[in-house]
């Protein structure tokens, strides 16, 4: 039970860092420039995005903390951490190309390659934790949100 408490710290640390990292790019334009975009109605206030990506950041971390805690030597927990890996780097890729970029088409290019990447990833944590691909469900679902608003705040604009 310490070693799957250890794995579950370990990788919550690990998302709620790259959530703080890429925040910078967030920060750099989210009271500039963002601020100047034509949004639809359904765009939530700016201060709902922080609590809800620290939730999932944290769930995510978990989830991937207790696939970890399955063995890494295992060749499906390797393959899903492996999938998770990238869908976070896509995660934080589409921070700096949304709002450091400040390029909203190339950012849905991303964001659609997240959520498919993401997709993949629950398939394979499934695989190893069925509440491990449970915990990333939110987190889909929130991306797909994010990819109509990423399209329509394009359309818009």
């Amino acid at each position: 039970m310490k070693k799957k408490a250890l794995y579950i710290a370990y990788a919550v640390s690990i998302c709620l860092a790259i959530g703080f990292l890429s925040s910078f790019a967030t920060q750099s334009s989210v009271n500039d420039w963002f601020t100047t975009l034509n949004k639809p109605s359904f765009n939530p206030p700016n201060w709902l995005f922080a609590p809800v990506w620290t939730v999932l950041y944290i769930m995510m971390g978990v989830a991937a903390g207790i696939v970890w805690a399955k063995g890494f030597y295992h060749l499906w927990v390797q393959t899903a951490l492996y999938h998770f890996g990238f869908q976070l780097l896509l995660n934080a890729a589409w921070s700096i190309v949304f709002f450091g970029l400040k390029e909203p088409l190339l950012a849905l290019f991303v964001i659609i390659t997240l959520l498919i990447v993401l997709a993949i990833t629950i398939k394979w944590f499934k695989v190893v934790s069925k509440p491990a691909a449970w915990l990333l469900v939110p987190y889909l679902l929130w991306v797909c949100f994010a990819t109509v608003l990423n399209y329509k705040l394009w359309e818009l604009n």
